[in-house]
């Protein structure tokens, strides 16, 4: 099958860059830095150094605990993150700035892999939630690069589509070192793939373990006082398809609560143009957040078409429903609503957050929703009741706290990893810790 596999990308190389030029049509960055995406860039980290691979915005959020700790307790060792998206990696450079060596990841071409490898010469390979790539883990076995999954999680949709090709399915996820899996249901997929069983671990989602940084909260309340005592609604991270329902819910949501804002926030930049002229053509009084003008009564819908303010909005919410979830994307992660204590709504496609679904439903912390009269119907009801809102949101806050320790699981396997190789410099805490 690797035999198949590697000169079918090959073959498959030509589309997938007409479709990156398509992609900087509608965003000028997709069309920029392709040579990282082939592993040729300027400069390069200093070797020995630890690679961390997320795609895009969440798992770069969500590995930011850990970036913070290597940076902190491993200062001798470079770090590079890589992502795929380029909202992820402005999420990189915001976060972590020149602290961290940053690139596109390469096609998962042997090629392009081993040049990126031979100028990055990685110790450690951390990969993000569900990047698998066979040739990336082959060529980091063959450099004897240990590869760590954290955050693992597979949804059963994915491993059956993995199980069409069990043999090389088998190979490729064997050559993985250690899996730090959301949950049990994930450990069970992740060994009947070709993970031994003694290389995966409940570890829980490193997400539950986010902070809301005091910045966030005090912005919270600047917008909150601009935009007065009215209800708000948040539709969180939504896709093609999505923003008709949400605004056919929010019609019915306002011929009950003239005053309700929505606060619309696509998941991706390229598509706020277009998002913004459905809301006009559907006959909503829209304001873009990028126009800087003020939100007053007459706004109906508020376009969040910046980045990097989603946990502003969030904090805003008197409700939140977080999109790819009433469109078969999978949907998207619901902690960042839930640990600010905002009650949670989101569709029956979420096969990529199944379990934190099922925990905030079975906590009474979130609801799912099958269409846009029950979305509508549950968000006018929370809108009108404040006392139901906190409770539900309390919970949520609750579940969140409840279910943080991933963090410190994946900073030991990470730690641990670091020191079986004796070469690595020891921070100071080790050092005192051994001379202790």
């Amino acid at each position: 099958m690797r035999l198949i596999y590697t000169p079918l990308l090959y073959l498959m190389l030509p589309f997938v860059l007409l479709r990156l030029l398509w992609r900087s049509s509608k965003s000028p960055e997709y069309g920029k830095r392709w040579g990282e995406r082939m592993g040729f860039f300027s400069g390069k980290p200093a070797p020995g150094g630890v690679w961390i691979h997320a795609v895009s915005v969440g798992e770069v959020q969500a590995i930011e605990p850990l970036v913070k700790h290597l940076l902190q307790h491993w200062p001798a060792l470079s770090l590079t993150i890589t992502t795929s998206t380029p909202t992820g990696s402005e999420r990189v450079r915001l976060l972590f700035g020149q602290d961290v060596f940053h690139v596109y990841y390469p096609y998962d071409l042997p090629a392009a892999v081993r040049c990126f490898l031979d100028r990055i010469q990685p110790r450690l390979l951390v990969m993000v939630e569900t990047e698998i790539w066979p040739n990336m883990l082959r060529l980091c076995r063959e450099r004897q690069v240990p590869t760590l999954l954290t955050n693992g999680r597979l949804s059963a949709r994915s491993a059956r589509r993995y199980g069409y090709l069990s043999k090389f399915s088998r190979r490729v996820f064997g050559m993985i070192d250690a899996v730090a899996a959301q949950s049990e249901a994930d450990v069970r997929r992740f060994i009947d793939l070709g993970v031994p069983q003694d290389r995966v671990r409940v570890t829980g989602s490193i997400k539950f373990d986010m902070r809301i940084p005091a910045s966030v909260q005090e912005q919270t309340q600047v917008v909150r006082r601009v935009w007065g005592d009215r209800p708000v609604c948040v539709a969180a991270s939504t896709h093609e398809g999505e923003e008709e329902l949400v605004l056919a819910a929010h019609r019915k949501i306002l011929a009950q609560i003239p005053s309700a804002l929505l606060v619309l926030v696509p998941r991706h930049p390229e598509r706020f143009e277009r998002v913004a002229m459905l809301v006009q053509r559907l006959g909503f009084s829209l304001l873009r957040r990028s126009s800087e003008r003020a939100c007053d009564q007459r706004t109906q819908v508020f376009l969040g078409d910046t980045m990097g303010e989603l946990p502003v909005f969030l904090g805003v919410a008197d409700v939140a429903f977080i999109g790819g979830s009433l469109v078969k994307v999978g949907g998207h992660n619901m902690l960042e609503a839930a640990a600010q204590g905002v009650p949670v709504l989101f569709g029956p496609h979420v096969f990529n957050f199944s379990a934190i679904a099922r925990l905030l439903r079975d906590q009474g912390a979130g609801v799912m929703v099958q269409d846009i009269e029950e979305l509508s119907e549950q968000v006018a009801a929370w809108l009108q009741d404040a006392s139901e809102r906190s409770r539900v949101g309390e919970h949520g806050r609750q579940a969140v706290e409840q279910n943080r320790g991933a963090l410190q699981h994946l900073v030991n396997m990470v730690d641990g990893f670091l020191q079986e190789d004796r070469g690595a410099p020891a921070s100071s805490a080790q050092n005192e810790k051994r001379e202790g």
